[in-house]
Parts: C-alpha cells; structure tokens; sequence
C-alpha cells in the first residue's frame, strides 16, 4: 500500500473518498472539517444537528458530496472528547477507517492529519500513528484462500495545509510504515499453520529477512546444539520428526558496545508432548512460536530505523510432540547453563528453551535480556487479552520496556518476583523443576527463566493473553496480532537514544 504526504486543501482534493473528523459534542467546525461543511452547504453541521453525527471516538459517518466536491464521498470520524485523544487511540482510530472505506469498496483516499491540530499532538507522531493504524488494521492472513478477497485500500494520501508540517509527518509515515510492517511479518508467521512453517521453514524466514535488510543471520541444527550443552532445547526437540533450530540475528549499529539481547521462544507447534493438551483449540498452536516471530520482525524493523545499538536476536525454535523419542514426566535436562531440570510437565516446554536461548545470549555479552513467549495460560487468568505480563530482576531495565511499551501503544503490567515463589519449582531430584503448578504459574515460569538470566538485567514478556484476537478492533485484526514487535522496535530505538542498563 502507498501512504504519502502532501501540502494542500482536502476540500480540492480528487480521490475516491476523503476523511475529516471532529471532536465530541463540537457544533461550530473550524479546520478540515469546517471547510468541507461549508463546501457542501452545511451537511455535515445538518447531521449533528439531527443528532446523527455525535464524534464519539470511533463514529464513522459516509455521506456523498453529489458534485459539491472533487471527491465523491466524504467520511466523518468521531475523535472523542477533546483533550482525550492520544497517539494511541489515534492508531486505532486509524485501523477502523481503513477498514470502513474498504468496505466502502475505496482503492484510494486522502485524509486530514488528525489530531494534530486542535488535538495538540505531536505532526510526527500522528504521521507514525496514523500509518501504523492503517496498515495493522487492513491486514489480512490470504495465502491459503482459493477465492479471492474484495479489493483493498490501496492508497492513502495525508493532505495538510501547512508546508512546514509535511517534512514531521513524512517522516512519521516512513516510521509507522516500517513499523507496521514488522508487525504484519510477524503475524504471517503466527498464523502460517505449522506444516508450512517448521523449524527449519523459521529459520529460512529469518534467512531471508537477513538478507533482504542487512541483518547478520546463524542458523544452527542439533549437532552444534548438542556442542554447546543445549539440553532444554534438544530435550524438547526429542519427541519431533522436525529438527530443531537455532537461529540468531545480529544489527550492528555501534561498534563494539555490548548488546541488548531478545530472546524468543519459538515452538512451531505445540502438542504439550506426553502430557499432551485436550485436541479442542489445539490447532491454536501454531502459533506458540509468537514470540519468536515477533524478535525476528523486529530485528528487521531495527535494521531499517538503523539505531546507534547493538542488538541480537535469539530464537531457539523446535516443535513438542509425543512420540517413542519424547521426553517423559520425571526425566531430567541437563542446559547449556550447566543447571538441570526435572520435567515434571512436557507442557512447560517453552521455559526449557528458552533457558537454552537465555544462556547463549549471556554467552555472547548481552548487558541486558528481554525474553518473550507465550509462556503460560496463568497469564491470561491474570490479565487476560489486555496486557503482557512482565517480570524483572531490574527496576531499571522493566522501566525502559514500560516506556517502549507506552510508546507503542502496548500494554504491560509487572508482576512480582517475590523470593518466596523460587519454592514453586523447587525439585528434590534436580536444581529446579519446570513446573510450580497453578499457583502463580506465570510467576513460577519465570522465576526459572531468572535462574538462567542470573545478575544480567533481564524482563520476561509473557505475551500468551495478547498474542492473537478473536475479532477486530483498532489496529488489532482476528488471529495473530504482532504483539510485541513494535514495544521491541521502541525499546532498541530509546536504548540507543538513552541509556542502556550498564551505560
């Protein structure tokens, strides 16, 4: 899709349809939307009279100009109360126009850049906000479909008509494009079923990636997994007919600086093993590798906003399948860490991965460590499909994910790491065991990970409530959703920008 940006009036603007909004409860229209009211002779002041056009947040309103205007049709968006509007709610906002005008059958549109006026927000950002929108919400999951889909939104044009603003909101288009991108790669792979993406297809995803950005990219199979000691991940790998594989991506983006470390798990699919799941919803698996996925995209966003940082992206990927071979409930995993692990539950496989994963990334000098999976289904008793859920074991480094987080429009709540949950997974066989039970599940889950993180500044993500939907709304679209690429991307640029944990 092309989204650009030009200096202008909308009200002479000549494309299939054009967007203006308003706030809540506004009558007298100034800006935009007062201009093309006073064009068509009042029309749009009618509609709020007649109480048809309120400006609630997310009120989409299509009326037809009948020749007063270039375009054929105009759409109204309702912003929500003033002073209420965020970048956010923006991006959202966005998601569900792109989705209204190809609806509507629209191929081509221009917009006013909303909220950048009386909303006081930042050119910039409501340029990045408003293409991150539009991309994210027209994006569709088609590669196995037969029949083809409607026609879509296929050009967006940002009309403002001040010169000076053009430059900030190219330049936030650019970024929300790339952005956005991340995002929908990631989701390709989430939804991609697992007997078109095993371990082996990942790593050629991100082989690609690699060589489509510049990335750095490794690729590693069992026997330099059973080098390095990679018990957790080959235990894992044990009851598969795919082979797992060890990927990792390297941005280089300040010489020889120590750094940042995303981790992500990356099971293609996940049976539970021996201790198998119930077969209903189980083809949701597929995209247990979510979390993989999301540091492989957003690596490639990384490598093309090119931050002064160092980052390196680690994904361990592998299916957990029973078989004669699997692994069983009572066996112990010695890891790369030289720790061990009694499996009490085949089903908690992906912290034995990613202590595999977390011990490589030390290995390479990381200074600090952020993990991501869908780790565990307390997560989402927790806080359901809302927020991640975070753990750290340092105030400063799980600040910077909340403000990237923020940024990017993601949500994250912490969770505690009380000593007194390290009881959860002791084992009397071995140094922990990888399952503490329901009590505080996510919790137990990650005080393992911590165990192999040690005194580098680490953050779990447990993304298992947010990394898909089961239905649309704002940038979010049914299936996966790219949760959190985009608080990853945000989290290398301010790590580059700010201070990392040991700068």
């Amino acid at each position: 899709m092309k989204i650009g940006a030009d200096q202008g009036d909308i009200t002479t603007v000549s494309s299939e349809a054009i967007v203006v909004s308003l706030f809540e409860g506004a009558t007298a229209l100034d800006g935009a939307a007062g201009a093309v009211d006073q064009a068509m002779a009042g029309a749009i002041t009618s509609l709020i009279s007649a109480g048809d056009i309120k400006g609630k947040l997310g009120e989409l309103t299509l009326i037809y100009s009948f020749g007063k205007l270039p375009t054929p049709r105009v759409v109204i968006a309702g912003l929500g109360k003033s002073g209420e509007l965020s970048l956010e709610k923006l991006g959202h906002l966005s998601g569900e126009v792109a989705r209204f005008l190809r609806s509507s059958h629209v191929k081509s549109a221009a917009s006013v850049v909303h909220g950048a006026w009386t909303g006081g927000l930042d050119p910039e950002g409501c340029g990045a906000a408003m293409a991150e929108g539009t991309l994210l919400g027209l994006y569709r999951f088609l590669p196995h479909k037969s029949t083809e889909a409607d026609a879509d939104l296929e050009e967006l044009q940002i009309i403002d008509l001040d010169a000076e603003k053009i430059g900030s909101i190219r330049r936030g288009l650019e970024r929300g494009q790339i952005l956005a991108d991340a995002a929908n790669l990631c989701r390709d792979l989430a939804n991609q079923p697992s007997n078109y993406l095993t371990p082996t297809d990942l790593a050629g995803q991100a082989e690609k990636l690699a060589q489509d950005t510049g990335l750095e990219c490794e690729v590693y199979g069992p026997g330099w997994m059973k080098e390095k000691g990679m018990g957790g991940l080959l235990g894992v790998a044990a009851g598969s007919a795919e082979e797992p594989r060890f990927i990792v991506l390297r941005y280089n983006g300040d010489g020889e600086a120590k750094p940042l470390a995303l981790i992500g798990k990356g099971i293609t699919f996940d049976t539970g093993g021996i201790s198998i799941k119930p077969s209903e919803n189980m083809g949701e698996m597929k995209g247990d590798m979510a979390g993989g996925a999301s540091v492989i995209a957003a690596m490639g966003a990384i490598e093309r906003l090119k931050p002064k940082a160092n980052v390196i992206g680690v994904v361990p990927a592998t299916e957990n399948m029973p078989s004669g071979s699997a692994i069983k409930p009572g066996d112990v995993l010695m890891t790369m860490h030289g720790k061990t692990i009694e499996v009490v539950n085949t089903d908690a496989e992906g912290r034995l991965v990613l202590a595999d994963g977390l011990a490589y990334a030390r290995e390479q000098g990381a200074e600090a460590l952020v993990d991501v999976a869908t780790l565990t289904g307390a997560v989402t008793v927790a806080l359901g499909d809302v927020g991640m859920g975070a753990m750290t074991n340092d105030s400063d480094l799980i600040d910077q994910v909340r403000k990237a987080a923020s940024t990017a429009g993601e949500k994250v709540w912490e969770l505690p790491m009380w000593e007194e949950y390290k009881e959860l997974i002791s084992s009397d066989v071995a140094d922990m065991k990888n399952s503490g039970g329901r009590p505080a599940g996510s919790i137990s889950a990650a005080m393992l990970l911590r165990e192999f993180a040690e005194d580098t500044p680490w953050v779990h993500l447990d993304i298992a409530g947010v990394d898909s939907t089961k239905k649309d709304k704002g940038v979010l679209v049914k299936g996966a959703t790219g949760i959190p690429v985009r608080t990853l991307v945000h989290l290398a640029l301010q790590y580059a920008s700010e201070t990392g944990p040991a700068k």
